[in-house]
């Protein structure tokens, strides 16, 4: 087996909220104070990014730009998404702690991946105030990373390789070949692409299917196999290497590389 040093986990979609449920909504509510409708799917579309990119990129979809045009008079400019990303972010803080249950598996992969003194990592599209409540959450479920690199800790993030290279010091491990990032969006792969690591994308757990546990066990194997090979192509055409169902998955694959 080639030796592994490190996994650098996505969070939201990854290790804790399965289906990536948590940013959904507060998008949606804080559109709503400013007079624009959006969907659930119009803020799925960007997720991975940096939060304020994150509503940037929604804010230049066609939709959403006519409807700002309509009410304001212009298009939505930088100051326009400060002024939402104001409300977004406390908002945000909360609602991520109730959605900070780690994904089924989770703590025995991380098991698996310290009994063979590989050491974890974790980079994520939250800010750090939002991080700030859900760590907590997820000591208490029996996990605390070897380090985190959230999305305004550094000059600039996703899809850029900054928070990996952080992420290289903080751990002291190279080479990037040595090292896996695993994560549920396009902006995280490219993230671990960036940096010459090896990627993994999860087609389940993430915001590409967005189904609960429970959602799935109650589906047919064959809408679950359709899910599956949807989310396996954007994740494969987004940068990913391999491609499994949930970090579940990850010690079997380790095995094989």
């Amino acid at each position: 087996m080639t030796k592994i040093k490190a996994v650098i986990f996505d969070w939201a979609g990854t290790l804790v909220d399965f289906g990536s449920f948590a940013p959904m909504g507060v998008f949606v509510k804080c559109f709503e104070q400013f007079g624009i409708t959006a969907t659930i799917e119009q803020a799925r579309a960007p997720m991975g990014l940096p939060k304020w990119h994150h509503i940037r990129a929604m804010m230049d979809d066609e939709d959403i730009t006519a409807q700002w045009q309509a009410k304001y008079g212009h298009a939505p400019t930088d100051a326009d998404v400060d002024e939402i990303y104001k409300i977004f972010v406390p908002m945000n803080e909360k609602v991520a702690a109730d959605h900070a249950g780690l994904v089924p598996g989770a703590l025995e992969t991380i098991a698996w991946l310290r009994a063979r003194g590989i050491k974890i990592g974790s980079t994520t599209g939250y800010t750090r105030s939002i991080m700030e409540h859900v760590l907590p959450v997820v000591k208490a479920q029996g996990f605390v990373p070897d380090n985190l690199v959230c999305a305004d800790d550094l000059a600039e993030g996703r899809p850029g390789p900054l928070g990996m290279y952080q992420s290289f010091v903080d751990l002291a491990v190279y080479p990037p070949s040595a090292v896996i990032k695993v994560d549920d969006t396009v902006p995280g792969l490219q993230e671990g692409v960036a940096a010459g690591c090896i990627t993994v994308g999860l087609a389940l757990s993430g915001n590409f299917v967005g189904k609960t546990p429970e959602e799935l066990d109650a589906m047919p194997a064959h809408e679950v196999a359709k899910l599956r090979d949807a989310a396996s192509k954007l994740l494969n055409q987004g940068g990913a290497d391999h491609v499994i169902d949930t970090v579940a998955d990850l010690p079997a694959l380790i095995e094989t590389l």
